[in-house]
């Protein structure tokens, strides 16, 4: 079982992440396509290089395995597209509610076949970063909210979504940015 992630992760837009040591405040709003291309050809040869049963294997009962942690960052992809094509077609909107952590109960991440998750990890991924490669002028100041109260700006938006991504992978390869 794993235990369910209840930070508020919002911090990272204030300052550097202690841990991966991605700096999100100094990111540039244009670069994020191209961090979200790189950081899904970084998954997709991991899991492509690595056996199944290696990427299965959790290194402790509560921490996600290698290939939940890939399942997981497709989806945030996929998830992520959606919020920014909805900030970018409508007023304000509110996000539906993403529990991540029942999502990968249900989908079975840890079940699923690596060489298809990276399949669909890259589709998903270079879906967001055409996405934002759309974004110019006065649309990166639109905004959206989270259904915890959070408010973004697509820019805002923009540098914490590629900070979940890049978190993940120096979780699996210990790799600080």
């Amino acid at each position: 079982m794993i235990t369910p992630d209840t930070k508020d992760w919002t911090w990272v837009l204030h300052r550097p992440c202690p841990d991966c040591g991605f700096d999100t405040p100094a990111v540039v709003r244009e670069e994020v396509a191209g961090l979200v291309r790189a950081n899904a050809a970084a998954w997709a040869a991991l899991l492509t290089e690595r056996p199944a049963a290696e990427l299965r294997r959790r290194p402790a009962p509560e921490v996600w395995s290698d290939l939940e942690y890939a399942c997981h960052v497709r989806d945030v992809f996929r998830v992520f597209d959606v919020r920014l094509r909805l900030m970018l077609d409508q007023d304000g909107p509110l996000f539906p509610n993403w529990n991540q952590d029942e999502t990968a109960v249900a989908e079975r991440y840890g079940e699923q076949d690596p060489a298809l998750v990276a399949a669909e990890l890259v589709p998903a991924a270079e879906q967001l970063a055409q996405g934002f490669e759309s974004v110019s002028g006065a649309q990166w100041q639109r905004t959206g909210d989270r259904s915890d109260g959070a408010r973004f700006t697509v820019e805002s938006f923009a540098r914490y979504l590629i900070h979940d991504p890049v978190h993940h992978l120096y979780d699996v390869t210990g790799g600080k940015r």
